[in-house]
């Protein structure tokens, strides 16, 4: 009779792109035989995948890590946390090893010493499409490694190294077996998804038989042929993303720009070592709502960076006013172990760095109630998330998985998570739609 399989245990942690590395993980288990455990006491060991970027992940992975030392007692850390020192070590000394992050290969090496496994053919059934952490019905679809930038404020390139872009054969290949698996959702992501291919020059590569460059463009051209959603994220406003603008217009990709623009002043963004010209911004802006009217464009922004002044934050207030950006997310300058930015003068208080964040964000969820009301009264597409006793919940192109609103769909009727439905729009609020089905 065949032993029962080790098994093994995950937390996952962090950002879409550790999500990934969590996901590669546990398909390299699975296809050689381990079992995922749901407990602590029903794993073998665990492993934890860690964050690190900012001191609230550095602490939630710590404790992390010490909640499953303390429940199970084997203990294999991964991740970003992993690449920022000693900081496990000394923190935890008794966990079985310590990696960064991408490094699904050496956390294999550390499971095979501590729990070996032969490959066995009746347990060792992976479908291509791997293991995932997400719903059935959408996958982050990760493009690349990495970042080339050196923005102050952030350590990724130190935790992540430069830019690694995947070649282009091997991406659409993985989108392929996702979207025969069923996925009706692909979110692009990477740390830096329109420099995809800058570091191979933009070699050609071979997909179906075909030639297909590793760009931005050509990728979400080939991508648009699996007939299922496919929306970007972690978008810098390059030169190159106007290119994939028409693509969004003509519906082979969703209307969807998640552009991290950060700031607007262009004293604090030549401190972030950003893109400072918020005047050129705003007229790209412009020219991709000219192109693409229906285009829902996210951000992310940070208040209290080191040097803001009262003035400077209110050029930001502005820029927002004009914009009108769909979708915001504002953070407050928070000190990161090893940025560059923590050597500049001029740091708010705390409160007055909260403060601002707080007024920001009051100003955008008028704007986006503005925007969402707008939609009163119009017939969308909505992709369906979730069906419970309460009704259905579903997302429009506008709204990414976790981070913007949902749709709300009136009445009861049949349906599933993957759904693609057809509703009319009858009601809004600051974040979410209401609608009915037609």
């Amino acid at each position: 009779m065949t032993a029962t399989p080790p098994k093994v245990g995950f937390v996952s942690l962090g950002c879409p792109k550790a999500l990934v590395d969590s996901e590669n993980i546990l398909t390299r288990l699975r296809a050689e035989g381990y079992l995922i455990s749901s407990s602590y006491d029903g794993a073998d060991l665990v492993v934890v995948n860690t964050c690190g970027f900012i001191d609230d992940a550095v602490a939630e992975s710590l404790d992390a890590i010490g909640e499953a030392l303390a429940e199970n007692g084997k203990v294999i850390v991964t991740g970003c946390l992993g690449a920022k020192g000693d900081i496990v070590r000394q923190t935890h000394p008794s966990v079985l090893a310590v990696t960064g992050p991408h490094a699904a290969a050496e956390v294999m090496e550390v499971v095979h010493q501590h729990l070996p496994q032969p490959h066995d053919p009746f347990t060792s059934l992976v479908p291509p499409q791997g293991v995932r952490l997400t719903p059935d019905h959408y996958a982050y679809l990760k493009i690349s490694e990495g970042c080339n930038h050196s923005c102050t404020f952030c350590i990724i390139p130190s935790l992540r190294g430069p830019l690694v872009s995947r070649p282009v054969g091997d991406v659409l290949q993985e989108a392929e077996n996702l979207a025969a698996a069923g996925v009706k959702e692909l979110l692009v992501i990477s740390q830096d998804t329109s420099a995809y291919g800058v570091d191979v020059k933009y070699r050609t590569g071979f997909w179906g038989g075909k030639p297909v460059k590793t760009r931005l463009k050509e990728l979400c051209e080939a991508l648009s042929q699996f007939g299922i959603w496919v929306r970007l994220h972690y978008v810098y406003p390059y030169p190159s993303v106007d290119d994939v603008i028409p693509l969004m217009a003509e519906g082979k990709i969703l209307p969807y720009l998640d552009v991290p623009f950060q700031h607007a002043n262009p004293k604090i963004l030549k401190a972030m070592r950003r893109p400072a010209h918020a005047e050129n911004t705003l007229a790209r802006i412009r020219r991709w709502r000219e192109i693409c009217p229906e285009i829902t464009i996210r951000s992310t922004f940070i208040t209290g960076f080191p040097g803001e002044t009262d003035e400077d934050f209110e050029d930001l207030l502005r820029f927002l006013e004009e914009a009108q950006l769909d979708r915001v997310g504002a953070f407050a300058y928070s000190p990161v172990e090893g940025a560059e930015a923590n050597a500049l003068a001029g740091l708010p208080s705390d409160k007055v760095r909260e403060d601002r964040r707080r007024q920001l964000m009051s100003l955008q969820e008028d704007i986006s109630a503005d925007k969402l009301a707008a939609k009163i009264g119009q017939e969308i597409t909505v992709l369906v998330d979730e069906v419970d006793d309460e009704g259905v919940l579903a997302r429009s192109a506008g709204d990414a998985p976790e981070i913007d609103g949902l749709v709300y769909l009136d009445g009861f009727f049949e349906a599933e998570p993957g759904d693609l439905l057809r509703v009319r729009v009858i009601d809004a609020d600051h974040h979410d739609l209401y609608a009915e089905i037609i």
